[in-house]
């Protein structure tokens, strides 16, 4: 209990703490900016059910980065992945469900969103895999291909002509995924949470997760051990790239039915550290998903009533996540029986 509450609880607490004077300092009230936040991203229906789609999108990504880093890779290119993937999928959602049952609409839609961020990947696997290029540099270049090609994408081929917006046709509500039961919960929640749980399960129980992590502990081991190095790397690429654009077409599906010119949600770099905090654990990462969702949901309705920038969100975010950090470090120290 003293671990859990040096590592979580008490970080918790100082983040709010700390985020609460730069609120003050801004001429803000901390304590009403709080109240605003639980009430409308976790106390309030509505809010809690758009917490709950919040988290589709980024759970996703979640189980994307699992896969990359538990095997040693650094896919640092989810971004333009997801937003790739979203226009794509933006572009032809309309005119599939024009065409074919919902059914077979959304499930083309799922396939075609993972199918090209697997595709943005190819490039980076093939440098890291036969010749050895770090994958930090090529995948960070190809995100900002990705985000540059989609904005293109989205001003000239994707256009709406119907709208004077750069943005592409809107899907209409009836033909986006389903909502959970009788609420406003898009089933993408669904779809993100059974993936990152089977991803977890894959990694931890499997043959090809073992090879997987042992890639990631050493791939001169890996080659000593006779596993095929080049094309499990590659593997690796294609199905963390594939996960990153089933997100954006779950986002784009459950909830923006388009995709705006210059629009980037930006979620991978949030997730990353939330990831780490998770320990790589699927499982774990899913209540840290929620908080994030909470803060996002609460914090816009927050910064719009007191007047404070949408950002401030993220100042939050970075504060929990410097003090989650410091405490695990910490935690780690004393338990290795070094000073704390």
């Amino acid at each position: 209990m003293s671990r859990i509450v040096l590592t979580a609880f008490l970080p918790f607490i100082a983040a709010i703490i700390l985020s609460g004077l730069v609120l003050w300092l801004l001429g803000a009230n901390p304590v009403a900016y709080y109240t605003i936040v639980v009430q409308r991203g976790l106390f309030s229906t509505g809010g809690l059910q758009a917490s709950a789609t919040h988290m589709a999108a980024p759970l996703l990504i979640g189980a994307s980065l699992i896969v990359a880093f538990r095997a040693g890779i650094w896919n640092l290119g989810g971004d333009g992945q997801f937003l790739l993937a979203a226009v794509v999928v933006a572009a032809a959602a309309p005119n599939m469900a024009g065409i074919l049952p919902r059914w077979a609409a959304l499930s083309l839609c799922l396939a075609l969103g993972a199918a090209v961020g697997a595709a943005w990947s190819v490039l980076p696997a093939l440098l890291k895999a036969y010749q050895g290029v770090n994958e930090i540099i090529t995948t960070l270049m190809m995100t900002f291909l990705g985000v540059s090609l989609a904005n293109v994408l989205v001003k000239l081929v994707f256009a709406d002509p119907h709208t004077t917006v750069p943005q592409t046709r809107t899907l209409p509500v009836a033909d986006r995924l389903p909502h959970v039961f009788h609420t406003t919960i898009s089933s993408g929640l669904l779809v993100g949470v059974i993936t990152i749980i089977l991803v977890q399960l894959v990694m931890a129980r499997t043959a090809f997760g073992l090879k997987l992590r042992m890639v990631g502990a050493s791939q001169k081991a890996a080659l000593h051990a006779g596993l095929p190095v080049p094309r499990l790397i590659f593997s690796v690429f294609g199905l963390s790239a594939a996960l990153a654009g089933l997100a954006g077409a779950v986002d784009i599906l459950g909830v923006q039915g388009n995709v705006r010119a210059d629009w980037n949600p930006a979620y991978t770099l949030t997730v990353v550290p939330l990831v780490f905090l998770a320990r790589l654990n699927g499982f774990a990462a899913i209540p840290l998903m929620f908080l994030f969702a909470i803060l996002s949901i609460g914090g816009e309705s927050a910064a719009r009533r007191l007047g404070v920038p949408n950002q401030f969100t993220l100042v939050v975010m970075a504060t929990l996540l410097i003090l989650l950090g410091v405490s695990e470090t910490l935690d780690q120290r004393r338990r290795n029986g070094g000073p704390g």
